[in-house]
This record gives structure tokens, C-alpha cells and sequence, in this order.
């Protein structure tokens, strides 16, 4: 046992295939949650993910990924990037007791990128069949929290509106939903191909989570209308986000639009909350003369 800044900390060393069953069982056996496993890659995290999922359950284990973009870099990360990211914080901050996920995986990369200003107001889009629900505000929401309207679903983060019937795809689902309405009643969800746009299953709920990280609430638009005047030499990109436009690349200048006073997490270890627990997964390799790998651990500390 370490002392740790005043709190008790713990080593564990088991061998890499034992990492995820290990991980799993110390959710049923300790009281904390959730659990923050940190691990030095995307593919680490990718894979101790999808080895988590048999044991615990897909519903219980959530990957949150890093941006693929290097840092100011005038590209946009990948719309099922943010997507999923968002879902984390909304499931840590704001989703009732059962939908908490167990075990969060994360590479140190999104531990240490900051969150976009007000995160912790990102709720899901929820449509259920046989309730009511409002075609105008639909499709009011869609295009306010980043999805791109086109004639024809296709992609991530597109929707489409065809008379009485409105096509979305959701950026942390794996096929787009066909809403149609009966005036101002959902009679149908269903889930429907890509390719030949033909219905393949009915859904009882659509659950639809924004498309950006970084939207332009009115707080964005007032710091960017600012920054007009206070940094001249992105005056372009300002005022395109003054303007409250949504464009590719707008994450880049997230840096310049959070403030430590917005009172939301700054980043992903201040959404754990008091009952969170982190672990650190650090893999070590012993290997022989000729570079060969013949012994191989991972630690895991509290």
C-alpha cells in the first residue's frame, strides 16, 4: 500500500490476458462507481473494451475515444467520435442510476483534451413510437446540434425530410432511423438500410445525441464576437462562429472558447464524481536478447 497525497493507492500485477476479467471482477466486488480505466492507447482502449463487453455486458462498458485530429488542426474530429463522447458525459452526469455504466475506457490522449463549454447540458434526442412529437421542432433540434440536412441519409450526423417522414442517422448508431410521423403522432421507427433505403427492422425508441462538441450556444457566439476584436488574426473563423454557423474544422478553436468560469467538467475525471474510481492500466514487457517479448504484466493502480 502507497500513500498518495493523502489518499490510499494500490498495484495490482496480473498478466495481459487477465486484464479485462480482472477489471470486470473488481466491479462486483468494490462499491465504487463508475470506473475510469486509463490506458496508454486508442487500440489498448478499443480492445480492453470489446474484451470488457463479454463479461459486464455492452450496456455497462463505454469506450470514451480521443479526438483523431492533432491538435490545432483545422479538421473536425470524426462525427462518431463526438457522438460517443457526448453519450459519456450524459451517461455519467445526467442518465438515471441504471443507465451509469459500470467501466469507462479511455486512452490517456481524451483523459488529458478538454471538453467543450457546457457538456453537461448535452441531453439526447428521444423519440418514442406512439408518442407525440413535433416535425418543425425535429427538425429544429437536428440542425441546431450539428446534423447536416440532405436529400438522402447516407452518413453520420445527416437527416433528411421527406413529407410526413423525417430519416436521421444518430452518430453512435450503427444504421439510420426512419421517423414516420402520422400528423403529429410517431406511428413508426424503423431502422433501414443505407444502400437501398428499404426498411430493415422496427424500434420501439430512438435515442439521437449531438453531432458536435462545440455548438454555438449564445455564450460561444458572445466570446466569439469578442474575439473579433481582441484576436484579429482568426477574425474569418469568429465571425463565422458569431454567426452561430456550423462548419468543418470549428473544433480547432475550441481552446479559445472555454473558460475555466463555466462552472461544467473540464474534463472527462471531473464527470466521475465522488464515488469514481481510476485506474491506471500500465503495461510492462520483459523481453529477451533477441527483442522478443517472454514475459508480459499490467498494472493496475488506484
Amino acid at each position: 500500500m502507497v500513500q498518495v497525497l493523502g489518499r490510499s493507492a494500490a498495484v495490482l500485477a496480473v498478466p495481459d490476458a487477465a486484464r479485462a476479467v480482472t477489471l470486470a471482477a473488481l466491479t462486483r466486488v468494490g462499491t465504487r462507481r463508475p470506473i475510469l480505466a486509463a490506458v496508454p492507447t486508442t487500440a489498448e482502449a478499443e480492445r480492453l473494451t470489446n474484451d470488457l463487453t463479454t463479461f459486464l455486458g455492452e450496456d455497462a462498458v463505454e469506450l470514451f475515444p480521443a479526438w483523431e485530429t492533432l491538435p490545432f488542426e483545422r479538421v473536425s474530429p470524426g462525427i462518431e467520435t463526438m457522438g460517443r463522447r457526448l453519450r459519456v458525459i450524459w451517461r455519467l452526469r445526467h442518465a438515471p442510476a441504471e443507465r451509469i455504466p459500470l467501466v469507462v475506457v479511455a486512452p490517456v490522449r481524451a483523459l488529458v483534451q478538454r471538453l467543450g463549454p457546457h457538456v453537461e447540458d448535452v441531453a439526447p434526442l428521444v423519440v418514442k413510437r406512439g408518442e407525440i412529437a413535433d416535425q418543425a421542432e425535429l427538425v429544429r433540434w437536428l440542425g441546431s446540434n450539428g446534423y447536416r440536412r440532405e436529400s438522402q441519409v447516407e452518413h453520420r450526423g445527416e437527416f433528411s425530410v421527406r413529407g410526413s417522414i423525417v430519416d436521421v442517422f444518430p452518430p453512435t448508431a450503427d444504421a439510420p432511423v426512419r421517423i414516420d410521423l402520422w400528423g403529429d403522432e410517431v406511428d413508426r421507427l424503423t431502422v433501414f438500410s443505407v444502400s437501398d433505403q428499404r426498411s430493415v427492422s422496427d424500434l420501439e425508441v430512438l435515442e439521437a445525441f449531438p453531432c458536435r462538441e462545440l455548438l454555438p450556444t449564445d455564450e460561444v457566439r458572445t466570446r466569439a464576437d469578442g474575439l473579433v476584436s481582441t484576436e484579429p488574426w482568426g477574425r474569418e473563423q469568429w465571425e463565422r462562429l458569431a454567426e452561430g454557423q456550423i462548419f468543418d474544422g470549428m473544433e480547432s478553436w475550441l481552446p479559445w472558447l472555454v473558460t475555466d468560469g463555466d462552472g461544467g467538467p473540464a474534463l472527462l475525471t471531473d464527470a466521475l464524481g465522488d464515488d469514481g474510481l481510476v485506474l491506471l492500466v500500465e503495461p510492462r514487457r520483459l523481453r529477451d536478447r533477441a527483442g522478443e517479448v517472454v514475459w508480459e504484466q499490467t498494472c493496475l493502480g488506484e
